[in-house]
């Protein structure tokens, strides 16, 4: 039996200069493969700076993965849905998402999710398994491939499916490869990674890797907490904010902390003092998002006079706070709406 063929989107640099050498090949071919492949090559034959008979060493015994686009949707405010099948068959989402000067990529991380969030959608299709390095790089390079605008895809969010820090190891080798100048040469400042806040990894997420944190707090007190978001009752909110505090944070950069209103549930006015207690002495901002509703889970956005009340009582203790715009709600691209089910309009 062959052995399988290797997933190049797979390997760092330098694991690509050990195997190119092995082959017999100087070492400066992996920079020229590279290239290659996150330039957006689909096959070892468009690589014509590469010999000819290296060419097809490669095609004899490596790949260049991709993902298959299943359906694709597109928003009245122009985000578009794609939904893609994995070569086992199993599926995930990533969103595009237009901003005034440039577009925002949002990836999952894993098919489905473990955590169990009562307002995600995602969480009802429990979890299925993490995702590969290849899988959220070919998210990047399979958008891209796709862009019908002039606006640059300047900034990626790992807001979709799945808890990126539960799929720490592969997270931090994928976000090494976007991040270097080998690879999709993203700014650190451009990449956002979104937890629900496991404690143990924040720090060290930091430490690996120069990007942005959000942590998805979405209650003030841990009976509220762990009503909605199980996963408190494992790591509180002490744990999760003593982690923050840990945190690497670069000069002039901000931990963001998101928190997902529910009508009734976390909207109160004394759980946005409580909220602002919680966060005094962090070097932060808060994010609010009205809960995007849909059929299947049992919530509510509170109405529009009681999010401004929230979000004036976090103003008045010095917090830089905003009110996030729902989009791609009609696709049901939204936060927490990702969940490879029903689809709006088709692009």
């Amino acid at each position: 039996m062959l052995p399988p063929a290797i997933d190049l989107k797979e390997l760092t640099l330098e694991e690509l200069e050990q195997l190119v050498q092995s082959w017999g090949q100087p070492r400066y071919r992996a920079r020229q493969l590279a290239k290659w492949l996150y330039k957006g090559a689909r096959d070892f034959e468009e690589m014509t700076d590469l010999s000819r008979a290296f060419r097809q060493e490669l095609a004899g015994h490596a790949l260049i993965s991709r993902l298959t686009l299943e359906q694709e949707a597109l928003s009245a405010d122009g985000t578009r849905k794609f939904r893609w099948r994995l070569a086992d068959g199993r599926r995930i989402e990533s969103v595009l998402i237009p901003e005034e000067d440039h577009l925002t990529l949002c990836l999952s991380s894993q098919a489905g999710c473990a955590l169990g969030c009562r307002f995600c959608l995602t969480a009802q299709q429990g979890f299925q398994r993490h995702l590969t390095v290849s899988e959220i790089v070919n998210q990047i390079l399979e958008v891209k491939a796709r862009l019908d605008s002039d606006k640059p895809l300047k900034n990626l969010v790992f807001m979709g499916m799945g808890e990126p820090l539960a799929n720490f190891a592969v997270l931090v080798r994928a976000l090494r490869l976007i991040l270097a100048p080998w690879g999709l040469n993203f700014s650190a400042r451009r990449v956002t990674v979104s937890t629900v806040g496991l404690p143990p990894l924040i720090p060290r997420l930091g430490r690996e890797v120069p990007v942005n944190l959000t942590v998805s707090l979405n209650a003030a007190d841990n009976d509220t907490r762990s009503a909605i978001m199980p996963v408190n009752r494992k790591h509180p909110l002490e744990a999760v904010l003593k982690a923050c505090r840990d945190f690497p944070l670069p000069r002039h950069r901000r931990i963001t902390f998101a928190y997902v209103l529910l009508n009734g549930v976390n909207d109160s006015p004394d759980q946005a003092r409580k909220l602002a207690r919680l966060l005094k002495g962090f070097r932060a901002k808060i994010n609010l998002i009205p809960f995007n509703p849909h059929p299947k889970l049992p919530y509510a956005p509170p109405p529009p006079e009681r999010i401004l009340e929230f979000q004036e009582i976090l103003r008045q203790a010095h917090f830089p706070v905003f009110i996030r715009e729902s989009r791609g709600q009609d696709i049901e691209a939204a936060c927490g709406q990702l969940a490879t089910g029903n689809w709006g309009r088709k692009g």
